[in-house]
């Protein structure tokens, strides 16, 4: 490889690399069920592929966090216990809470109106009964949030929380007793940085996350307490 062409063409995503993605998504989404146990065997024949591609999809998996290797047992997708659960919610306040301030400081207007389109799409799926469109845009809120902030840092660091935060966005459906509840605390959010509240926004925010965590962390602990 020559110094004026220091890397090679790449021509599609590796066997390896799709599916690694659907894994992922299997794992955000709940279809692969905390604390499963991941067959090689099944898996390689699920996908119809032999076990060297299946192997690395693995080991992406285990480098991101998503699974844990057991010696002598195998691979299991990773469960959040309430310690993870709450330094979780620790470093979005952080993360989301700054992106908000910088979006207040720089009066973004087209931010505000992307964010009230945000929680406009999770109060048309709270109304449809819709919680799997209601996860997707109580995601997508955050996302746009972060976005919005102009920071490439910041979004980064949001990003390799985003995996995480899908998993309990899957646990906390259905824990709402009115999905709009759920509305009200982002459009709270939305409506703190319109005003150029940063008070009220870093309340908002550390309010809605507290909120959540305390249904994670409580169910959690329900479930311990029944075995």
């Amino acid at each position: 490889m020559s110094a004026a062409e220091p890397f090679k063409r790449v021509h599609r995503e590796s066997t390896a690399g799709l599916i690694t993605r659907q894994l992922r998504e299997g794992i955000m989404y709940g279809h692969i069920a905390p604390g499963s146990q991941l067959s090689e065997a099944a898996l390689a024949s699920q996908f119809g592929v032999s076990r060297g591609p299946l192997r690395e999809a693995m080991q992406r998996l285990v480098q991101e966090g998503l699974v844990r290797a057991e010696p002598n047992r195998g691979l299991f997708v990773k469960e959040l216990d309430a310690e993870e659960i709450r330094d979780l919610y620790v470093a979005r306040i952080a993360i989301e809470s700054a992106a908000g301030r910088a979006i207040i400081k720089n009066d973004d207007g087209e931010a505000v109106a992307a964010l009230r389109d945000a929680y406009d799409a999770m109060q048309a799926a709270a109304e449809a009964g819709d919680l799997d469109k209601l996860s997707d845009a109580d995601l997508h809120f955050h996302e746009m949030l972060v976005g919005a902030a102009g920071s490439p840092r910041l979004q980064r660091m949001h990003e390799t929380l985003m995996v995480e935060t899908r998993m309990c966005l899957t646990a906390l459906q259905g824990t709402y007793q009115d999905p709009e509840d759920q509305v009200a605390e982002h459009r709270r959010i939305a409506e703190a940085i319109a005003a150029g509240d940063a008070a009220e926004l870093v309340e908002a925010i550390e309010s809605h996350m507290e909120e959540a965590l305390d249904r994670l962390v409580h169910d959690e602990a329900a479930v311990e307490g029944s075995h």
